[in-house]
């Protein structure tokens, strides 16, 4: 619970061991009695997919892209933050996916998805609108959570995996949260430098190096979220960045604003942040 008048529910479970290689996290949310306003959905190294359980989730993207309500939406790998326009009360599911749990789950990679919101309906057909419906008649959250286990369950293994090259590639690069030179990367797996990022944009949307990028900002907002957040100039030597000047041009790219208006201009907790323990089975 929140302060007087709001509400701010997050329940985080692990994946079903049906859909674990394909979803990195699966996080239950309820804020209400929060100002009206906009949360920002940011570079991540996974795909997402949000289900409402009251109004539709509104979305824009950048350069004042109109605005689009969903039921049920998917987003691919994205390098501009997504704005999500709300009321002050949302309530859903959250799930975020490995590139190649999408694959899995969609029957296409990461890259045919490019930056694009999607209503869900358009990549799993009429089990979207089972699911949605679904959710809304269960009246827990771990009934919630099993009605996401069964309807998307009944897709998984609907593509193989990429290119062993490729999906090591990926790997690497997010194991050390983007730290890896691209041309040593190459010669990892092989590949001069443009075949592999004419490979893995095919995959997953991104060039290698944008992926780098967008992982290393992650860690960089992980370190920010601590509760005892080191200082700027700090968190950018740790992720790797040239200066602290470095880290807020990086911000200012991707997440349209530096971090510092981002720790304080965030009135929503983050769906991202759901409690590790409450919930869990």
């Amino acid at each position: 619970m929140g302060g007087a008048g709001r509400v701010s529910q997050s329940v985080r479970v692990r994946p079903p061991a049906r859909l674990a290689a394909a979803v990195a996290r699966c996080v239950g949310y309820r804020y209400e009695g929060f100002p009206a306003g906009t949360h920002l959905g940011l570079p991540s190294r996974h795909l997402t997919v949000v289900l409402s359980l009251g109004a539709p989730t509104r979305t824009s993207g950048p350069s004042g892209r109109p605005s689009t309500a969903f039921t049920a939406l998917a987003g691919g790998l994205h390098t501009r933050p997504v704005r999500i326009s709300h009321d002050g009360d949302l309530a859903g599911v959250q799930l975020d996916l490995t590139p190649e749990g999408a694959r899995s789950l969609f029957g296409l990679p990461a890259a045919e998805l490019g930056a694009a919101v999607l209503s869900l309906d358009d990549l799993i057909g009429t089990r979207a609108r089972e699911l949605v419906e679904r959710l809304a008649e269960a009246p827990t959250w771990p009934a919630r959570f099993a009605a996401v286990d069964d309807v998307l369950s009944r897709g998984v293994g609907r593509l193989t995996a990429p290119a062993p090259e490729v999906g090591y590639a990926w790997r690497r690069l997010a194991d050390a949260d983007g730290a890896v030179r691209i041309g040593d990367l190459a010669r990892e797996v092989g590949w001069s430098r443009r075949h592999l990022g004419e490979r893995f944009a095919a995959e997953y949307g991104l060039r290698p190096k944008e992926a780098a990028r967008v992982m290393r900002f992650e860690r960089s907002k992980r370190l920010l979220k601590e509760p005892g957040r080191p200082s700027l100039a700090a968190a950018a030597a740790a992720c790797g960045y040239y200066d602290q000047a470095h880290l807020a041009r990086e911000w200012n790219e991707l997440a349209g604003c530096p971090p510092s208006a981002w720790l304080t201009g965030e009135e929503l907790p983050f769906v991202q942040d759901g409690d590790d323990t409450a919930g869990r089975r």
